[in-house]
């Protein structure tokens, strides 16, 4: 019997008037048994509930053990839903259902619309379009083993596509410009590393346990060591691609050129990751200047235009 359960069905109670033992099951992925089990614990503890049987019967507990509400603002309620349920759309869980279950029982019953509709004004959905299908689960294996201290397996994919067997102590989940990574002690390298989860396959938790040890988070903000490598190009772009250049830069490095096209100054740094964002552009966009990045990109796109000559 999980104490976390019992405080989230105590804070549903105070929340409600009366709810049904097959709603609490519902809500918490157990069965009405353990419910009924549940309610004697929390009598037991003090805390009397009252028991209505029939059709609109349920529990409900006695007014006067109702606590006062007023402890967060409807501005705190509605920022701590937002967070809760944006991450409910990746990471699922018990624990995610008591967490909203707690927070909602702080809820007054006149302020209620008013915090559904502040909380619904910013919906941030983590969810992917489209892409990798093993990311949802592979979370739920890793949010287990950094719960849980165990170790991780997998094959990961580095750069120029070198493959290499990991084991790994995970110590944190990092979501950075809407790709996940895990942050562990890789004992291959016997250091801290940050791997991309969509480069990971044959995710594995092992039985065995680690003791964590002292780490500092890893730097996520590059901006300081990126602007000073960064160069500006001038790209010619077709109007039909702004808003995938607007990505990249702001609208303010961008100037009309007729009716269709537009000229870029575009943040440039000279490796494979930019070359690539210029050659996704295909044929809506010219690299006018400096001539040695017209030049490589010539001798890329007639490479790859070898590739189609057989």
């Amino acid at each position: 019997m999980k104490v976390d359960r019992l405080v989230s069905i105590i804070m549903v109670l105070l929340s409600k008037e009366r709810i049904g033992a097959q709603a609490l099951a519902d809500m918490f992925e157990v069965s009405p048994r353990t419910i009924y089990r549940d309610i004697d614990a929390i009598n037991i503890a003090g805390i009397p509930i009252h028991a209505t049987p029939g059709v609109g019967g349920g529990f409900e507990i006695m007014p006067n053990y109702k606590i006062d509400k007023k402890v967060f603002s409807s501005a705190d309620l509605a920022a701590i839903l937002m967070g809760l349920s944006s991450l409910s759309n990746m990471i699922h869980g018990g624990e995610l259902v008591n967490a909203l279950a707690k927070v909602k029982g702080f809820i007054p019953a006149d302020k209620a619309e008013e915090i559904e509709l502040k909380a619904n004004q910013i919906c941030i959905d983590l969810s992917p379009w489209m892409g990798n299908e093993n990311i949802q689960p592979y979370l739920e294996i890793i949010k287990t083993a950094l719960q849980e201290s165990k170790l991780l397996s997998f094959e990961y994919i580095a750069h120029h596509g070198n493959k290499t067997l990991r084991t790994v102590e995970p110590y944190q989940f990092v979501l950075k410009s809407s790709h996940w990574y895990l942050y562990g002690f890789c004992r291959k390298r016997n250091d801290f590393r940050m791997f991309r989860l969509s480069r990971v396959s044959n995710l594995q938790m092992q039985e065995e346990t680690f003791t964590p040890r002292e780490y500092q988070k890893p730097a996520l903000d590059f901006a300081e060591i990126l602007e000073p490598m960064q160069a500006k190009i001038k790209i010619r772009i077709h109007k039909s691609i702004l808003d995938r250049v607007l990505d990249f830069c702001t609208y303010e490095h961008i100037s009309p050129d007729c009716e269709e096209y537009y000229i870029v100054s575009f943040p440039f740094i000279e490796n494979e990751y930019y070359y690539n964002i210029l050659l996704s552009f295909g044929d809506k966009c010219e690299c006018l200047e400096p001539l040695h990045i017209r030049t490589e990109m010539k001798r890329r796109i007639q490479k790859i235009s070898a590739l189609y000559e057989n």
